[in-house]
Parts: structure tokens; C-alpha cells; sequence
């Protein structure tokens, strides 16, 4: 009988390798970032934890052993669903571990569009001293989370520290903590005239590819801020512009675009009231930890015991 293989394409540390060889000590174990180090196992491995593009090509494009596949991000929009699904791999995503960094992210764009942080930054590139008509305030305003995921629930436990009212959105439109008022897809127009900060975290599918467009910024406050930090796709780009352009939104802070990288020719680098990130919210120090610690291993126990993955295992009928 051939030995069961885990290919892990990312570099962990010691003290990981030692816990996933302690569940599975018959297996063989691959781990290194390095094409080298993996790609000549991809096909006679029963768990593959990282997506490359290699492990469509030696691993759902031809027969093979995987059973399981960890993505290594929380998004899944850009991997083969349908023949995943065909094959009967499980799949579970990276979701959760952006939760700290990104919401910090959110409100950093939040505070800096509110302050004027970025304006002033501008301004001290050129030694200018100019007051730029400071005035708004974060605290006691609406903030409207479009996607009350891991990354929507910490971005309305830290609002409430500001006072604000929080309304979320959510496919279930089931209650949570810190969300003040619930919401499903259906009902998005319904609640954007009453948000100052429109927040969408949700993840790229079918269902919400071009939700946002001009329709819903002419139902958003003139003076309300729309901050993306889910996927470009979800917001129709020309329309965004021609909003921010026209004064039908106030701001916006972007995280994810269309396309990526953002072309040099997009008018919104020249916009004064958008700040701009390189698709870097979910950036952590604590990326790897978090994947292993809360999603690989648990999920890893349970499927050497033959239960059935209960983290973060994607839906495909949903695309998440």
C-alpha cells in the first residue's frame, strides 16, 4: 500500500511541521515554497494546502489522489470550482484569519477620509500648511457592513467603540452581536441612504458581481464614504469614478480593483478623496499562524478520524 501524502506549498515553522506530523506520522509530509519541493508530488497527494496553478495542472486536470484542498487565501473565486466539485474534493478556504488586519484597514481608510489623513499627507510632500477644511467626525455615525463575515463582525465589535449604529447585510439576514440591524441582499438599496460608511467585505460570486453600480451611489448620502476592501468585481469601476467625479459619494477608500494591478491610466489615482492600497489589507504577520493553528490542523484531526471538516469548508453551490 502506497504511503498518504500532505503537501503543504508554503514555508511553516518547525513547531507546525512537528504538530501535523504528530496527527499523521505514516503519512509523508512536503512542505517548502519553493516549485522544486512540491510539484513533482502534486499528483499522488491526498491533501495540498496552498493553491498554485501548478495543482490544476498536475491535480484536477488529470486523474490523482487529492481529496482535499486548503486554500490558502480566504477568496476562492479565482480556482477551478466546478471540476473540484466534480472530482468530490473538499475545499476549505483561509477565511477568518484577515478578520484583525483588514478591519484594522477599514477603519484606517475610515479615519484617514474622515480626517483628512491623506490630504495632509499630500500636503507635507510639499510643505504646505493648510487646514483643508477639516470638520467630520467617525463617532455616532452609521456604518453600513456589506458581508457580516469574520471580517464584517470584528469591523461592527470596533465601531461600537466610536458609538456608531451599525446596520449589516448578510445572505442568512440572521442577527448578530454588535449589528444593530440585520439585512439580506434583497433589501442593499434600502439601506444605503441612511449610511455614512458603506464597508463592503463580501466575497466575490455570481450573486454579487456588480452589485454596486450607479444606481445604488445615487442612493448613497453626498457626503457618505464607500470603502472596499472585498473584490474589485463587486463595484462597477466607471461608475465609482464617475460618482466620485460628480460629488455623489464623498470618498472612497479601495483596496481591490477590476483589475489588478491598478492601471497608471485609472482616473482614480489622481482623485483627491480616494485613497488608494495595493490589494494589501489582509497583509499579517501572523498569516501562516492563523491558517495552521485555527484551520489546517483542527481540520486535519478530524479528517484522519473520518469526520466530516467542520472549518471553513466552501460551499460550491454558493462559491464560498
Amino acid at each position: 500500500m502506497s504511503t498518504r501524502k500532505i503537501v503543504i506549498t508554503q514555508d511553516i515553522d518547525q513547531k507546525y511541521y512537528d504538530q501535523i506530523k504528530d496527527i499523521i506520522p505514516d503519512w509523508e509530509l512536503i512542505v517548502g515554497k519553493e516549485k522544486e519541493v512540491w510539484e513533482t508530488h502534486l499528483q499522488d497527494a491526498e491533501i495540498i494546502a496552498g493553491w498554485k496553478k501548478e495543482v490544476k495542472e498536475y491535480s484536477i486536470d488529470k486523474d490523482s489522489k487529492l481529496r482535499w484542498l486548503q486554500a490558502w487565501s480566504a477568496g476562492v473565486n479565482n480556482l477551478p470550482l466546478s471540476q473540484l466539485e466534480s472530482k468530490n474534493v473538499y475545499l476549505t478556504s483561509a477565511n477568518g484569519v484577515h478578520a484583525y488586519p483588514i478591519s484594522e484597514t477599514i477603519f484606517a481608510l475610515m479615519l484617514g477620509l474622515t480626517r483628512k489623513i491623506h490630504s495632509y499627507v499630500r500636503n507635507q510632500t510639499e510643505k504646505k500648511w493648510h487646514h483643508d477644511n477639516l470638520k467630520l467626525e467617525i463617532h455616532e455615525k452609521t456604518i453600513g457592513i456589506i458581508g457580516v463575515g469574520e471580517i464584517g463582525k470584528e469591523t461592527a465589535k470596533i465601531a461600537k467603540a466610536f458609538g456608531m449604529k451599525v446596520l449589516g447585510l448578510r445572505h442568512s439576514g440572521k442577527p448578530e452581536q454588535f449589528v444593530d440591524e440585520m439585512y439580506t441582499p434583497d433589501q442593499l438599496n434600502e439601506i444605503l441612504p441612511h449610511c455614512d460608511y458603506v464597508v463592503i467585505t463580501l466575497p466575490l460570486t455570481k450573486e454579487t458581481q456588480q452589485m454596486f453600480g450607479k444606481e445604488q451611489f445615487n442612493l448613497m448620502k453626498p457626503s457618505s464614504f464607500l470603502i472596499n476592501i472585498g473584490r474589485g468585481e463587486i463595484v462597477i469601476e466607471s461608475d465609482l469614478i464617475a460618482a466620485l467625479q460628480e460629488g455623489k459619494i464623498a470618498g472612497a477608500g479601495l483596496d481591490v480593483f477590476e483589475k489588478e494591478p491598478l492601471s497608471e491610466e485609472s482616473p482614480l489615482w489622481d482623485l483627491e478623496n480616494v485613497i488608494i492600497t495595493p490589494h494589501t489589507s489582509g497583509s499579517t504577520e501572523n498569516y501562516n499562524k492563523r491558517v495552521l493553528e485555527n484551520i489546517l490542523i483542527p481540520n486535519l484531526k478530524k479528517y484522519i478520524n473520518g469526520e466530516a471538516l467542520s472549518i471553513n469548508l466552501v460551499d460550491y453551490k454558493k462559491g464560498y
